[in-house]
């Protein structure tokens, strides 16, 4: 498969327009809860490295853009960025970082076997986080998980600017 051209990008459209004609609301909604996931209790790169991974999980072409272009914009490494996808064996992460994928990972896909965050997994992330950050950590995976919908369905443009992102 061969990488769009500009000229292809530029010809991209969303399915639907901009929700915010429809509901205004949903800007205070998303302000409210970047506000309450960016409080300082957990590093804003563990948000961006645990929503980059909810995108890559639900093969979102928007998060994924989004996610790594704000992961640069903070001055992650690109073996850090690239790494994401395969966290299990990467060096890149700490043990921090690395219970928040897992956990991002146990709350997007079905677990065969039982419970999607077991009680040996809120322990590791527990010895990591306090209350407050594994609230926060809770939030960031609400937060991609609201706005999931909004891309696949609606299917917003890759790479746009928030509010430039719906072509119709």
């Amino acid at each position: 498969m061969s990488t769009p051209t500009t000229t292809e990008q530029d010809h991209l459209q969303s399915r639907l327009p901009d929700p915010l004609q429809f509901f205004p609301e949903m800007a205070e909604v998303a302000g409210a809860m970047s506000k309450a996931t960016l409080n300082g209790s957990i590093p804003h790169t563990t948000i961006g490295l645990v929503q980059l991974r909810a995108g890559q999980i639900v093969g979102s072409t928007y998060h994924t853009v989004r996610q790594t272009g704000g992961l640069r914009k903070a001055g992650e490494t690109e073996e850090r960025i690239t790494a994401v996808a395969s966290w299990q064996d990467a060096p890149y992460f700490t043990g921090a970082e690395r219970v928040a994928l897992e956990l991002v990972e146990a709350v997007l896909t079905p677990n065969p076997f039982g419970e999607r965050v077991p009680d040996e997994l809120y322990a590791k992330a527990s010895a990591h986080y306090d209350d407050k950050a594994l609230w926060t950590l809770i939030l960031a995976i609400s937060q991609i998980c609201f706005f999931i919908p909004v891309a696949l369905v609606a299917r917003p443009i890759p790479g746009k600017a928030p509010g430039k992102n719906y072509s119709r």
